[in-house]
């Protein structure tokens, strides 16, 4: 793989209809900026369906795609993936691109119980899904879309999915559709570390992941990149490595601390440290954001996609667009 200038995406914070951080007009009107604006190269929304409320993932990449004509569009990442019936997301999902003109990206993701994931097990519970059987069906949900996808009168049989000559209609644009898998593993645990990366690299298109150092990040590429050799399967050049990060510009460094801490506790219901945040935000002045952005660059990153962990985010995504992506770029 050549190292390749990063691409930056806007994340936008869905849940933020519920804390009161955005509007949905607010919402689609960034979208419309990023779009207009060759700095961005594509717009995000956060997934999950009762474990952290929002505006639902599949809607609001529906009406993106009606306001936006060429970003980029995709979850970041889809926490429900495991929880939704496969079949019928596969169909929403082609449906989806079809609507926006073949610009999407689905990012696979099994959830977490662990802090930040919000009322998981409620969630599961509610939905009469086992926990433990997310994995397989994470990945039954990638092998469906793949597959109704690109074909037509196919057959699946899989331990929680099963179907005979089924075609999707109407056909997606992109041919293939683009799936990235998501996989932050406890890196302290062996056997999480193999089983997560081995499985992007046996599914992927490309890795998102999230709250890793730059160091971390450089680490986990190349033992992504030796399990697919070991498969047979080489990254090609244009896997995507995705970074998913936050941004807060402020001259004052502990205010853009305090407003990312605020609008992140309450995003996700936990009491974030210090030092999670100083890993996990971009914060300061425009130098400072730019350091920290180019740090997961310099590491591999591909996509960088950045939400805003501020209350004014019209001010933030004209800060961050007018002063930290030229710099990048």
């Amino acid at each position: 793989m050549n190292r390749r200038t990063p691409k930056f995406g806007l994340t936008l914070p869905n849940r933020g209809v519920i804390i009161g951080a955005t509007t949905v007009e607010e919402m689609l009107q960034m979208a419309e900026w990023a779009d207009g604006d060759r700095a961005w190269d594509s717009v995000w929304v956060g997934d999950s369906i009762f474990a952290k409320p929002r505006l639902d993932a599949i809607a609001l990449l529906g009406a993106l795609a009606a306001r936006t004509r060429r970003v980029r569009l995709g979850p970041a990442c889809f926490a429900s993936t495991p929880l939704r019936d496969a079949l019928i997301l596969a169909y929403q999902w082609c449906c989806l691109d079809f609507m926006s003109n073949g610009r999407t990206i689905f990012v696979a993701c099994k959830g977490q119980s662990e802090p930040g994931g919000g009322l998981f097990d409620k969630e599961f519970d509610a939905l009469r899904i086992e926990p433990r059987s997310r994995v397989r069906r994470m990945e039954e949900a990638i092998e469906i879309l793949r597959l109704t996808s690109s074909r037509e009168h196919v057959d699946y049989e899989g331990q929680y999915n099963r179907f005979h000559d089924i075609t999707v209609l109407p056909r997606p644009v992109q041919q293939p559709i683009p799936i990235w898998v998501t996989a932050n593993p406890n890196t302290t645990s062996v056997t999480d570390v193999q089983t997560g990366y081995r499985r992007v690299a046996r599914l992927g298109d490309g890795w998102m992941t999230t709250g890793k150092t730059p160091e971390d990040l450089r680490a986990s590429l190349e033992l992504i990149k030796g399990f697919a050799r070991e498969m047979g399967r080489p990254l090609a050049d244009d896997f995507e490595v995705a970074v998913y990060y936050n941004i807060n510009v402020n001259e004052d460094r502990d205010a853009a601390y305090a407003e990312s801490k605020k609008f992140l506790d309450s995003y996700y219901t936990v009491n974030y440290t210090q030092e999670f945040l100083n890993n996990w935000v971009a914060m300061g002045a425009p130098e400072e954001c730019v350091a920290s952005i180019r740090a997961y660059a310099d590491a591999g990153a591909t996509t960088i996609t950045l939400r805003l962990t501020g209350y004014d985010q019209k001010k933030q995504f004209k800060r961050v667009t007018e002063e930290v992506l030229p710099a990048l770029a």
